[in-house]
């Protein structure tokens, strides 16, 4: 069986702790692999070696920089199918969602490779006599990534390209769950021409996280996960002195009005919900159709789509949805259904017990549609994250923005309507970080920044784009007056450069 690695300056290590974990094939099942899973010693030899490796590399061009990107843009698409079967083979998504995963994640090595002209800085003449102003952003230094198992290529690639064309380096502790694609990026940058040490993988569960956060040479730390995790590593990474940027959980909305298209509404949430088996932080899991009549059409449209869902392994390139990650999960999802309907929500189309013929060990779990669902339920305050769409009605266009403002949550949102002015006036009211206007899953583009609002993140800046740019390096501004034959004498009063 297959033993996955560390990748510490350079070189794959199983480390000293002696724990692993094994990896499993959701679709069947199966174990695979076994992670090697690493604490204390493994973040510091990593650490070590990205501090070793940080002189050098920040000390690197910004074009220099640039040119390793270009070369990963190639790699990745030259490798775009093994990319997604790693993925596929240890997440159980289709084939053609992990190319998706793998087309977002080069949208941000893309807007990397531009990193020059985004470090320039700014300089003011003769702010004062003789005096000149310069502003330029330095790297942090040893910078760290922890990232989940729903999206193992994307996330990561959403904070590395950036983090490493600012001058950083990189320790990723990516998710134990599918760890396979952390090492590939890996290998891919070091195809690309990256020196050693300036990214480092380090496997492992709570033991490495903390660690990461208890370092004293780590002074940056970005997290994408639940939001209870995303609470801890932001309020105790804050507590050690570190920048931290923590991205949580989601209840996603999408409100239907009564003008909307209700065909092109009912496609989009079967795509936004079952995708990936809905264990996406920006999928819709609520639909708010606004009154009775427009609810009662929507549901007529959506039964029949979600009993068809196409089930299967990510071979089976008719697939539309694949399994869940872990048997855990699973048990959970289905635990959550029998909630939702013991508290009154009605299941009309129910994916507790499936079973695919071939793949009866695997970790499946069938499209799911509740209707009647309340904001008091379960179902509707926890984030289910899996293939589970629970339609609540709402009696006016009002209750349903005020439905999605009062919810703990605020990671992204959508709107279908063909009126222009409720949509206007919905993504400037609606507390939430992203908005779709017929757009059900509004991710933004590489070159914008993704992040949402209230318990869905914890920290300053999004991820990716501009905000990573702030967030990856610090400003230093020098204040400059060489000697031109102006003397004054000492000062005392308070600068004044007018």
């Amino acid at each position: 069986m297959t033993t996955i690695q560390h990748i510490i300056g350079g070189k794959r290590t199983s480390g000293a702790s002696g724990k692993a974990q094994t990896v499993y094939n959701p679709a069947t099942g199966e174990e695979v692999a076994q992670v090697v899973l690493g604490a204390t010693a493994e973040v510091e030899a990593a650490v070590m070696a990205a501090k070793q490796a940080f002189p050098a590399w920040s000390a690197t061009s910004p074009a220099k920089r640039s040119n390793v990107m270009f070369a990963l843009r190639a790699v990745m698409l030259r490798r775009a199918d093994d990319i997604a079967s790693t993925i596929s083979a240890e997440h159980g998504k289709t084939h053609e969602d992990a190319l998706g995963e793998v087309s977002r994640a080069l949208e941000v090595v893309e807007y990397a490779c531009g990193i020059a002209d985004k470090l320039k800085g700014d300089f003011s003449r003769d702010v004062g006599p003789g005096i000149d102003t310069t502003a330029e952003r330095q790297p942090l230094g040893v910078v760290a990534g922890i990232t989940p198992f729903n999206f193992p290529t994307m996330v990561p690639l959403w904070m590395i390209p950036m983090a490493l064309s600012c001058g950083n380096c990189f320790i990723l502790k990516p998710s134990e769950r599918d760890p396979s694609s952390a090492n590939l990026i890996f290998d891919m940058f070091q195809e690309a021409g990256l020196p050693d040490g300036v990214l480092n993988v380090v496997h492992g569960g709570k033991e490495a996280v903390d660690a990461l956060i208890a370092h004293k040479d780590v002074s940056a730390l970005s997290f994408v996960g639940s939001t209870p995790i995303a609470h801890y590593i932001y309020s105790q990474g804050c507590a050690a002195g570190k920048r931290v940027q923590a991205l949580g959980g989601a209840k996603n909305h999408m409100i239907i009005l009564p003008d909307a298209d209700i065909d092109q509404a009912a496609d989009a949430l079967m795509g936004a919900g079952f995708g990936s088996a809905g264990e996406r932080c920006m999928a819709i899991s609520v639909a708010v159709p606004v009154g009775e009549e427009t609810a009662d059409r929507l549901i007529e449209r959506l039964v029949p789509r979600v009993q068809a869902l196409k089930i299967g392994p990510s071979t089976d390139p008719d697939a539309e949805m694949g399994p869940v990650i872990t048997r855990e999960a699973q048990q959970r999802i289905e635990s959550m259904i029998s909630t939702g309907e013991r508290e009154g929500a009605k299941v009309l189309v129910d994916g507790r017990g499936f079973k695919l013929q071939g793949y009866e060990n695997g970790f499946w779990v069938g499209g799911t549609l509740l209707d009647r669902v309340t904001e008091d339920m379960t179902v509707y305050q926890q984030e289910i994250f899996g293939p589970v769409l629970s339609v609540l009605r709402a009696d006016s266009y009002e209750a349903a923005v005020d439905l999605i403002n009062k919810h703990q949550y605020g990671n992204g949102t959508a709107i279908f309507t063909r009126d222009g002015d409720a949509a206007r006036d919905f993504s400037r009211r609606i507390q939430v970080g992203m908005v779709g206007i017929n757009v059900p899953i509004p991710v933004p583009v590489g070159y914008h920044s993704f992040g949402g609002w209230k318990q869905s993140i914890f920290g300053a800046h999004g991820i990716y784009g501009p905000e990573a740019i702030h967030f990856y390096t610090r400003l230093k501004t020098v204040t400059s007056r060489w000697p031109t034959g102006i003397r004054s004498g000492a000062e005392f009063t308070f600068p004044r450069m007018g």
